[in-house]
């Protein structure tokens, strides 16, 4: 299988392309420091020195560094990808994810409108464009007027992560939310 490599706007994360294999069906975050990743791929590609956090979308995995070079990195995390896909077995063991997405959400009750109009921006523009650069985005609490999100993949780091979030993601929500008043990422 031939993978192509892409850069991101953050220089510590490197975005490996797959082709048409998939690996998820939705964004799936990785952390060096995790217990159990769930992901035999994931723990592999953690055994390599240097990487902190991993993100799998659809056909990519975003691979974010925290210390060497790409050129010291690159093929090791080639073969382990490559190896792993050639063993067919799956990236993320099964596990029962049934949970509404609103339900990881912490928010007021009388806050629901507005919290699925920014759910719903979030997935349907803001989402799938910050994938395209490798990251991904999680509404994680709405409250008095502020929406708390957490950037992963490549944005997690990114020199450009507090642009992104404020001249962004701020602005097209608070177009289209007037509720809204302000963005504030999570770490």
């Amino acid at each position: 299988m031939f993978i192509q490599t892409e850069s991101t706007p953050n220089p510590n994360s490197l975005k490996f392309i797959l082709g048409d294999h998939i690996l998820c069906e939705s964004p799936i975050e990785f952390n060096k420091s995790q217990e159990n990743t769930y992901s035999a791929l994931a723990d592999e590609l953690f055994k390599i020195n240097g990487i902190d956090n991993i993100l799998f979308n659809k056909n990519c995995i975003s691979v974010n560094k925290n210390e060497y070079s790409w050129d010291q990195l690159k093929a090791s995390i080639l073969r382990v990808i490559s190896d792993h896909i050639n063993s067919g077995l799956p990236a993320i063991e099964k596990r029962n994810n049934d949970a509404n997405a609103l339900d990881k959400i912490q928010f007021d009750d009388e806050d629901v409108k507005v919290v699925n109009m920014i759910n719903g921006i979030l997935t349907s523009k803001i989402r799938p464009a910050i994938m395209q650069d490798g990251g991904d985005v999680n509404f994680v609490k709405y409250e008095a007027g502020t929406a708390y999100l957490s950037l992963k993949g490549s944005c997690a780091g990114c020199p450009s992560a507090t642009v992104t979030l404020k001249n962004g993601i701020e602005n097209m929500l608070k177009h289209h939310i007037p509720e809204l008043k302000k963005v504030e990422q999570v770490f």
